[in-house]
């Protein structure tokens, strides 16, 4: 269930473009992709029922992506980790990537990896999003929250996404996917 309510607001905010361009491309796998259904309670138990319908396989993506892991070259961050601790994480991204930084910079860095510096540049940071959403990169950078689906649906939805995610995942995977660390 993480980051369905973003991908609701994605998937709401396409505009035409970003429909012939995804419906269009040579060698397109799987139907054509069809405006969303605007009640976020339905368009998540569709989503759930059908396994990240209306794109990817949601289940298997994060379980391969799991998988490897702990492979040199794979680095996963959680969402909540980079909201509880935005230094510490940019700080293990460098080191992954082996990048020496100046200590001078850090206070410019930490301050344009904000969600409210990106939501202020967004245009500028996500030029790409003016073709293909409504709302350009303002709709992109939407909340920079999580966990606002609680809000959203029934305990009877929030069960079943668990009781999915503990029979499709490993354990630990699915304890790391709903809160991180």
């Amino acid at each position: 269930m993480k980051g369905e309510r973003r991908w609701h607001n994605h998937h709401s905010s396409f505009n035409d473009q970003a429909y012939q361009a995804f419906n269009e491309t040579p060698g397109r796998v799987g139907p054509p992709l069809q405006q969303p259904n605007p009640d976020i309670v339905e368009y998540f138990r569709e989503w759930l029922e059908k396994d990240g319908y209306p794109m990817h396989p949601f289940f298997s993506n994060i379980r391969s992506w799991w998988e490897l892991r702990d492979l040199p070259n794979v680095l996963l961050i959680h969402f909540n980790d980079m909201k509880a601790d935005l230094e510490g994480s940019i700080r293990r991204i460098a080191e992954f990537l082996d990048i020496a930084v100046d200590p001078k910079g850090w206070p410019a860095i930490l301050e344009h990896c904000t969600f409210d510096y990106m939501k202020a540049h967004a245009d500028e940071l996500t030029p790409m999003m003016e073709q293909l959403l409504n709302g350009g990169g303002q709709s992109f950078f939407h909340k920079g929250t999580n966990g606002r689906w609680r809000d959203v649906l029934s305990e009877v939805d929030l069960q079943k996404y668990e009781e999915t995610a503990v029979r499709e995942l490993p354990d630990d995977c699915a304890r790391w996917l709903a809160g991180g660390a």
